[in-house]
Order: structure tokens, then sequence, then C-alpha cells
């Protein structure tokens, strides 16, 4: 912020309590003090003081720092797991009208992205960057070690920064941030307005998305932030099996853990679409591999373009010497990751063929569990990832009652609202009278 106000810093601490202090006047209701909105919003907030503790110079402080997240993340798991079994949904608005909480959401918008001009970007971003260069340029690269969080850019993200790159040189990594920030924001907001039937909601989304402290403190973690836009967006187009097949392919080339997520989109939609969601991943497949083979120089190029991003020793059972974070190899607790791998591979067989009749609410569930359910084993830094999962988290928070709102081609013929005006008006209708979404 130097550029700006000469002098004038933030540091993480300040931020957290700044940033709540907003977040507890806008959204907390305060005529409703155990409402559902009120104990989700104290969960999101409660995981900013554990990323506080790994910046810290005490290292025993980053030892409660990871283990305060492994709690939290627990902690969501179990909420996640539970939300088919809360079947009151009340509306519960902003405590700002729409007006305002526009120009809060534009405001901080610009604090933030002003943040990732000015200060320095992680090396993951910076890498992701570089091996765009070197695909336009088509010069072999050197397999590459893990970044600063313990991972490497997928051979989709080096793609589609290239164009990026190829514009603002040496600005690409900080526009590619402010835009993967940009798309997540204007996907919650579509979120909000299609499928909630209620833009206000999605605007409320985006603000928080904003105002919670680990989006400030990652503000420059592209290939972070770049899979959940897709997911995001690929929410949005729920209805379209092509489209959203073609956002979560690009999803899994981007980073590991949205390839968990395509058994149970597959399952949502059912006979019917799953076929065409199957040829949108395949598509994908073969034009990220046509597109790696006509920017490699030669066989050797073109395989460490492929697989040389992937580093076994992270994703294996052990995490060997240099692990960071809850799982580290010294410790005794590391032994316990074994049973915990099995059985959240026991949850996802479980979500995949259960329930036979999926809703969009299901579905909202059961991805983000599967991101969360990866915190939990992941060796390198499990559960500082919030980025992964924090805008699908913020969808269920804010969601109606979707029971309703299934794929068009394996749901039954949906009642007509629109016969009872008065009916129609507290159920909301979504987006061309296509959802129909109830608070009650």
């Amino acid at each position: 912020m130097d550029l700006l106000l000469h002098g004038y810093a933030v540091n993480r601490p300040t931020w957290f309590y700044l940033s709540t202090i907003l977040i507890l006047a806008v959204y907390f209701r305060f005529n409703r003090w155990w409402s559902l909105r009120n104990l989700d919003l104290l969960l999101i907030l409660s995981a900013s003081p554990g990323l506080v503790f790994l910046h810290e110079s005490v290292p025993q402080l980053h030892r409660l720092g990871y283990g305060w997240l492994y709690v939290i993340s627990c902690l969501f798991l179990v909420r996640l797991l539970i939300d088919p079994l809360l079947q009151r949904r009340p509306y519960l608005g902003q405590n700002m009208n729409t007006q305002g909480l526009g120009f809060l959401c534009l405001a901080v918008f610009a604090f933030i992205m002003t943040q990732a001009v000015t200060e320095t970007l992680p090396m993951s971003s910076h890498q992701t960057v570089q091996k765009a260069g070197q695909l336009l340029s088509r010069t072999a690269t050197e397999p590459e070690k893990p970044d600063d969080q313990g991972l490497s850019p997928g051979p989709a993200a080096p793609l589609l920064a290239a164009p990026v790159g190829l514009v603002f040189e040496d600005l690409a990594a900080r526009i590619l941030a402010i835009l993967a920030h940009a798309a997540v924001i204007v996907g919650l907001w579509f979120v909000g307005r299609n499928l909630f039937a209620d833009a206000s909601l999605g605007l409320g989304m985006a603000t928080l998305y904003l105002l919670l402290p680990c989006t400030a403190y990652n503000v420059g973690e592209f290939n972070h932030v770049l899979p959940t836009a897709l997911i995001v967006w690929a929410f949005v187009a729920y209805r379209k099996p092509v489209v959203s097949g073609i956002l979560l392919g690009l999803a899994c080339g981007t980073m590991y853990f949205p390839i968990l997520l395509l058994p149970m989109w597959a399952a949502f939609y059912g006979r019917k679409g799953a076929w065409r969601f199957a040829m949108a991943l395949v598509l994908v497949a073969a034009v990220l591999t046509a597109s790696l083979a006509l920017t490699s120089a030669d066989p050797d190029s073109f395989f460490r373009k492929t697989l040389g991003s992937i580093d076994l020793a992270v994703l294996a059972f052990h995490g060997g010497e240099n692990t960071i974070g809850f799982w580290r190899e010294a410790d005794y607790l590391s032994v316990y990751r074994i049973p915990i791998m099995v059985a959240y591979a026991v949850m996802l067989v479980m979500m995949s063929i259960w329930p036979r009749r999926r809703s969009v609410e299901t579905l909202l569930a059961q991805s983000c569990a599967v991101i969360v359910g990866t915190q939990l084993w992941f060796t390198q830094q499990g559960g500082v990832y919030l980025l992964w999962y924090l805008p699908i988290m913020l969808m269920i928070v804010f969601r109606p009652r979707l029971m309703q709102v299934s794929f068009p081609e394996d749901s039954e013929t949906l009642p007509d609202v629109g016969a009872n005006s008065r009916a129609g008006a507290q159920a909301g209708i979504g987006a061309r009278g296509k959802n129909i979404q109830v608070f009650r």
C-alpha cells in the first residue's frame, strides 16, 4: 500500500481484528443469536487465528497453528456431513442494503487487489508464469520442486496463464491473481442470482469472501484460487453437463483435488447426462494433451511438461523429512494418517453411490465435504488451503432450500408456482422461472 498511502500498512493480526468486526456488523443476526447463519459465520471466522499463528516467528506457534487449522477442518467436515439434516433454512439477509453492500464489495476488492499489486507474490504464482513462458517458447523444462506450500501447478494452469503472460509480461502473475479472485466473486454473484433466485445473496457471498482474512492473507495464490473459481462456475452452469464437464476438467488440470469430485458430479447427472459430462472431460484432456504436444520441442520436453509437476512424495503415504504441517514425519501422530485416509476413501465411495437422487444442495454439501476431507490427510500443510473450498462453503451457508433443484432431464416436473403469485413470491422463482428456492 506504500504506493498509495506512504507508510501505511496493516499486518495480519490487525486485519483479522478489523475484518472480524466489520463482518459481524454486516452479517451477524443480532436478533437471532442461535441461528444457523450465526453459527456458520463464527465457524468460518474461527479458522483465521490459525493462519495468523503460522506467520509468527515463534516455532511453537506454528505447531499451534497447524493443530488449530486441523481441528477447524474437522468441524467444517462435521458441519457439511450434517447439512442434509438441517431442514429449516430461514431467510436471513445482511444488516446492510444492497447499494451499501455493493459499495463495500467494490471498495474491499480494490483494497485487496492493490495488495496483490504491491506486495511480494508467492513462488507458486511466479512458477506458473514461468511455465507459461516456456510453453510459448517451446523450451524444455526441468522437473520442478514443490513451491513454498508443497505443491506445483498442474499442466492446465500454465496453458490458461499463457495469454495473460504474453500480454502483460512482468505483471502477469499479479494480473492472474486479480482475475482469479474476480472470477470467484462474479461466479458467486451469478450463483445467487440464477441458482438462489436472489442477487443480493450473491452479492453478500462475494463481499464476505473478500472480507474474510484468509482471502487477504493468500491474495496472490493464483494456483489455489483458479481451480475453485472453475468449480464455482461449474455450479453456475450445472444444467449443462458439457459446460460443467469442461470447467471441472480444467480444474482437474490445475490441481489434484477436483479429480475427487468427478464421481459425485457424474452421479448427479445420472444416466442421461453423465455420458455428456464424461465426454467433456475427455475432450478437455485431449485438448490439454494436444496443446502440450504442440508447444513441446521434443518428446522429452512433452513428458516433463505433463508429468514433471507431479510430486509423488507429497501424495504418498509418507511425506518425507521435509513435511511441513500437522502430519510431520518425525511426530508419532503421523502413524494415524493411514486410518484417516481409509475413512476418507470410504466416505468418498459412499458419497458416490448415495443418495440415488441428488439435488443441487446435496451436490454442494458433498463437493465441499470432499475438498475439506483432503485437508485431514494431506501431508504438506494440510488445513491451510482454505481457498480450495471457501467459496463453496459460503454457497452452503447462504443457500435456501434446493431440494427440488436437480439436473432437469432426471428431475420430475416442477410445481407450477406461477399459479399463485403469493406462493411464488414466498418461494422465490429462479432465473427465467427455472428454479424454485424456498426459505423456511
